[in-house]
């Protein structure tokens, strides 16, 4: 009994030694990869979208190779997610997903045509499918339940205040080499590899027992309310096309190309101030009432998104975008952490992380030849649509949810 104890003493003293402001070291240290990382790919995505069309590419072409770019890569996500399981294992997935992104964006500085764009594209994203559901896993595993929401919120606020640097260095860059796309896509590559650095150096292997290494998964092995989950964020995804139609529009209504950066800043900076907070809040009166907030607030955004042609609107827009996405992003991963036992962690955010992404593929060409065929404005509505759908559903889940839980007390 006394060694127990002395062993729960010494695990908690080894705690909170590894934390960093108030953080497990490894929750740090994988928001300082994403901070990183996404400074690069947001440094090259905040101007993709006019890079592309300088290339000939359509409107309709732009939401296909941002479209195929990202689902098709997803089906990874399911299987990194099952294969970080299978051996307990979640930092060589990410090591090998972190090393494509750092090793593959600068090669868009050497690029002279759409389809070529689209294959390097594609293939860094695979990248983004091998990593994205074990760093999920990792990340619920080196934090405690009950601030799993902060983790997860931490780590938005990470990744987007990478989505603010990297849109303002793509400004500089464009301030002092107008037009010069190609320079961004260079100097992208110097925080890509710092990235690769910080996961390989400074991030260690969340411990688990082995008696929890994954074997066969049937879909009895998940919850129906799981389940019903997904087919939520299905409906939702199949409205939320591809951002790059945000810049577009944002072009469209006179907005100059060089400001276009800083117009995705807005975004990312709102994000980044609210998912430290939303995380917390989403502990304590649970994810899906913030969830549902979120749904409602991308209904509104989006139909402002169709009406409007007003450039101080559309920044208005933007920021209540970023608001939206700190209720939401890392808000749903740590609900799907909720419904699913420990040891299929990678398994079931992997599924999550897949149908999300492949569902964006429908979503992105309908809405790019919506774009192109109909006006500028049907495809938001369009997504408004589907947002308010997707939240009445939610509301559902929650209110069955809260029924169940009543009648087994």
């Amino acid at each position: 009994m006394e060694d127990k104890k002395l062993k729960t003493i010494i695990s908690e003293d080894s705690r909170k030694e590894k934390r960093i402001l108030g953080l497990e070291r490894n929750i740090f240290f994988v928001g300082a990869t994403s901070f990183l990382t996404d400074t690069a790919t947001k440094m090259i995505y905040a101007i993709m979208p006019l890079f592309l069309m300088t290339l000939g590419a359509t409107k309709a072409e732009l939401s296909l190779i941002e479209g195929i770019a990202e689902s098709t890569a997803s089906v990874l996500k399911a299987l990194s997610g099952w294969w970080s399981d299978k051996i307990g294992k979640n930092k060589p997935f990410m090591i090998i997903g972190y090393a494509f992104t750092a090793i593959l964006s600068p090669l868009f500085s050497i690029v002279t045509s759409p389809l070529q764009v689209l294959i390097i594209r594609f293939t860094e994203r695979v990248g983004k499918g091998i990593r994205t559901a074990p760093r999920d896993s990792l990340i619920a595993g080196s934090t405690e339940d009950n601030t799993k929401g902060r983790s997860y919120g931490f780590h938005k606020a990470m990744d987007n205040s990478g989505a603010i640097l990297g849109p303002l260095l793509a400004f500089g860059i464009l301030s002092l080499f107008p037009g010069d796309y190609r320079k961004v896509f260079i100097y992208a590559a110097i925080p890509g590899l710092l990235g690769l650095v910080s996961i390989i150096y400074f991030v260690k292997e969340a411990k688990r027992d082995k008696v929890e290494h994954l074997g066969r998964i049937t879909l009895k092995d998940f919850s129906p309310k799981y389940y019903a989950f997904l087919g939520i964020i299905f409906i939702f995804t199949l409205g939320n096309s591809t951002d790059a139609l945000l810049l577009i529009k944002a072009s469209d209504i006179g907005v100059r190309d060089a400001y276009i950066p800083i117009i995705y800043l807005i975004f990312n900076s709102v994000s980044v101030l609210f998912s430290i907070p939303a995380g917390i809040l989403s502990d304590k009166i649970g994810r899906e009432r913030l969830i549902i907030f979120g749904y409602l607030l991308y209904s509104i955004i989006y139909f402002g998104f169709g009406k409007t042609h007003s450039q101080s609107v559309l920044i208005l827009l933007f920021a209540l975008y970023g608001l939206y996405s700190a209720a939401t992003d890392g808000i749903q991963k740590a609900l799907v952490s909720d419904l699913i036992d420990n040891n299929k962690r990678g398994t079931g955010l992997g599924l999550y992380n897949c149908l999300a992404g492949i569902t964006l593929l429908p979503a992105s060409i309908v809405a790019g030849l919506i774009y192109d065929h109909v006006n500028n404005r049907a495809p938001f509505y369009y997504g408004s649509i589907m947002a308010l759908v997707a939240a009445v559903l939610m509301l559902i889940f929650y209110w069955k949810g809260n029924k169940t839980d009543q009648s087994n007390l």
